[in-house]
């Protein structure tokens, strides 16, 4: 079957750039192996997407699938079996069909890296979150713990110490991977306590999650600590692997492009969290689905 656009993911990046590919007019076709909308389908509330003052990460999602649907995308709930992309006519196979396109974005997304704990899965969503930015208010004048020691983790502690009765930072060194700068500020916050040298070594609770229990690092001493909630900020592991004979990636598995959204291989662009980036929110994805899809349009059109 032959498209001019096929789209990886349907995310907000990618169903944002189906939808400005539509409109383009392009016919299009947009592949997601799970379900339509990407990780924001599980957040409760959405309260920072200009337009919405308040609407579920499911309903978000359906409404972008109503209207790339509404504007003639085919989507399609496939697995990606092989793909080759160096070629003028660019060829995906899925475990049902073959298709071809003259242009291809990928908006494959990331995934969150769990800690990998007991309680973890249970707790997920009654306590237990990946984005203190979606998930934030929802604890305010609440007691919670954030882990990491990077830049994500010492920003969202910061964030969450002006909503939060108090933050407890979990790192498992006792020296930060984080800024200078925000670790400094970090510091300077009378409500933020440092827990270092310790990882979490189970989550506990009824219905919702009660407390963690800590394990020194260097003594392998247990402690419980109290909370209401606990932010997991050990970084995201971007579903870029399989692209990397057509395209660069940096150190952390990203894909490297800049705000044109285009890749090293004629055709082949990027959107969203997969991208290489320093803002990973719903608003920065749709940007980048907008732009690219309008960079591949330009592209088709030229090569017609």
């Amino acid at each position: 079957m032959n498209y001019d656009l096929i789209i990886l993911g349907a995310g907000t990046a990618g169903l944002t750039a189906s939808i400005y590919a539509a409109c383009s007019g392009l016919k299009v076709l947009c592949i997601e192996n799970q379900t339509c909308g990407g990780q924001i389908v599980n957040t409760p509330d959405i309260i920072n997407y200009p337009g919405f003052k308040n609407i579920s990460g499911l309903d978000f999602s359906q409404k972008l699938q109503s209207q790339a649907v509404d504007l003639g995308v085919d989507i399609k709930n496939e697995q990606i079996c092989k793909i080759d992309l160096e070629q003028k006519n660019k060829t995906i196979i899925t475990d049902n069909n073959e298709y071809n396109s003259k242009a291809v974005i990928i908006a494959t997304g990331t995934r969150r890296r769990e800690l990998g704990c007991k309680g973890e899965e249970q707790f997920r969503g009654r306590g237990v979150t990946y984005c203190a930015t979606c998930d934030g208010r929802f604890f305010k004048n609440k007691i919670v713990g954030i882990v990491g020691g990077g830049n994500t983790a010492v920003e969202d502690a910061i964030y969450l110490s002006n909503i939060c009765k108090h933050v407890y930072v979990i790192h498992r060194r006792n020296e930060f991977r984080a800024s200078e700068r925000s670790v400094k500020i970090m510091k300077q916050r009378k409500n933020i306590t440092l827990k270092l040298n310790s990882v979490v070594d189970s989550i506990e609770g009824k219905n919702l999650m009660e407390n963690v229990i800590l394990t020194d690092t260097i003594t392998n001493e247990k402690t419980s600590l109290p909370l209401n909630g606990l932010f997991v900020a050990v970084g995201s592991i971007p579903n870029s692997r399989e692209f990397s004979k057509w395209v660069d990636l940096d150190e952390q598995g990203y894909i490297v492009a800049g705000e044109d959204c285009e890749t090293k291989t004629c055709g082949v662009f990027v959107a969203g969290d997969v991208r290489t980036k320093k803002i990973r929110q719903l608003v920065t994805a749709a940007s980048d689905g907008a732009i690219a899809a309008l960079a591949a349009a330009e592209y088709i059109n030229h090569i017609n």
